[in-house]
């Protein structure tokens, strides 16, 4: 028969390991296998009079299918992005912590930016950026590393009111090479 302190310890384990299950896990949100380019729209700077270029490739690579976005950013004619953008569908994403996505590209920094119920004029986001490598890694933005591009934004804590997620190329000239294998929730 286990005492109170056997039963302490067992419930702690156990605990423990519910947590990091749950810590784990992921609600996918796209892993762009079945016709992505219906969910999925490019956009640049060129829709205010940038110059920015690019485009949006969905491949398959070794059984493993992903979206590339190319192009070069041009911070000329008051421009600086290029992005892929889709709707967030209808999933259950309460008590989710943030963004989670699976990259890769030309070792420069990128960043998603989210839309929601309160970004009501077109260049109203939040913005996280992430870094890729030459190799595919998972990046994990909790909500709390979103900023608001406006003071008039309350602060992004939960999912909740999202309505689109962009991958966007911003705010510099460069040369722009990233991929995404999947994203979703944490």
């Amino acid at each position: 028969m286990i005492n109170r302190l056997g039963h302490a310890l067992l419930f702690a384990a156990l605990f423990m390991f519910i947590s990091r299950v749950a810590v784990a896990e992921k609600i996918l949100m796209d892993d762009f296998t079945v016709n992505p380019q219906s969910r999925w729209t490019f956009i640049s700077d060129q829709v205010m009079g940038g110059v920015s270029t690019g485009h949006i490739n969905f491949k398959a690579d070794s059984g493993q299918s992903y979206a590339e976005m190319l192009g070069r950013v041009s911070t000329e004619n008051n421009g600086g992005f290029i992005q892929f953008r889709s709707k967030i569908p209808e999933l259950d994403l309460q008590g989710t912590s943030g963004i989670v996505l699976t990259v890769k590209g030309n070792q420069q920094r990128y960043f998603v930016h989210l839309r929601s119920r309160w970004t009501i004029l077109p260049w109203q986001y939040y913005q996280a950026p992430f870094d890729v490598e030459e190799s595919w890694n998972e990046v994990r933005l909790p909500w709390k590393t979103f900023k608001s591009s406006s003071t008039w934004l309350p602060n992004i804590t939960s999912s909740r009111g999202l309505s689109s997620i962009g991958i966007v190329a911003f705010g510099r000239e460069h040369a722009a090479q990233v991929a995404v294998k999947d994203i979703g929730f944490y």
